[in-house]
């Protein structure tokens, strides 16, 4: 069991959801946020007098209309534990919300809270148990990972160093899915993939070099 898993023993399926637009947060990386809606401090309070958690869920396209109200958000979130906060003179907050695992919204229930409440199962991470297909994923991955950050000597080192150490193929994923500059749909679609060789893949595909007659012209017949 990891880490992260042992931390979830006692969760009992029941969610603050702290929709956000345009951010998807993944397990293993450590996201900061400012609370400033009153809806949301109360939320942070809530979180912070029990369990720590709250589950980051990213809004649905169209989500401008009604985002006072409860506009409709993605099946799959993640969620997050408050590593660190510190509240502010007027009732703000700062936080570090570290992500723990990801969670299916089964449905919202109501609540007396402002802040919207949900039942979600935790989605087990897979992957494969073949150890030679587990390092074709990963030399594949970092042979296309790596270049993307040659203009960054600190940040090429350090994900260098991720390739190398013995972090497994489903977090290292998650942690380029999250810091690298990739379409949101993207990144939710990966937060929705549970099997670690399946992200790797995807990850890969996406990243490879088009080949400079790609995509093709097209005739005039």
């Amino acid at each position: 069991m990891s880490g992260d898993s042992k931390e979830l023993t006692d969760f009992d399926g029941t969610a603050r959801l702290f929709p956000l637009p345009n951010l998807v947060l993944f397990p293993g990386v450590v996201q900061g946020l400012h609370i400033f809606e009153p809806r949301y401090r109360q939320m942070t309070a809530d979180a912070l007098a029990g369990d720590g958690l709250i589950t980051l869920v990213a809004l649905r396209p169209g989500w401008e209309r009604d985002y006072e109200g409860r506009p409709a958000i993605e099946s799959v979130g993640c969620l997050g534990r408050i590593v660190w906060h510190e509240r502010l003179i007027d009732g703000r907050y700062n936080l570090r919300l570290r992500g723990l695992a990801r969670v299916r919204i089964l449905e919202e229930v109501p609540s007396d809270r402002l802040y919207r409440v949900a039942r979600v199962e935790v989605i087990p991470e897979t992957a494969p148990c073949d150890l030679a297909e587990l390092k074709a994923l990963r030399r594949n991955l970092a042979e296309v990972a790596l270049p993307r950050f040659a203009d960054e000597p600190a940040a090429h080192r350090q994900v260098q160093e991720l390739f190398d150490s013995d972090l497994p193929l489903g977090p290292l994923c998650d942690i380029l899915l999250y810091a690298m500059p990739l379409p949101v749909e993207f990144k939710q679609a990966m937060l929705e993939e549970a099997d670690a060789a399946r992200r790797a893949t995807a990850l890969t595909d996406l990243l490879r070099p088009r080949p400079s007659w790609f995509p093709p012209s097209f005739s005039e017949n």
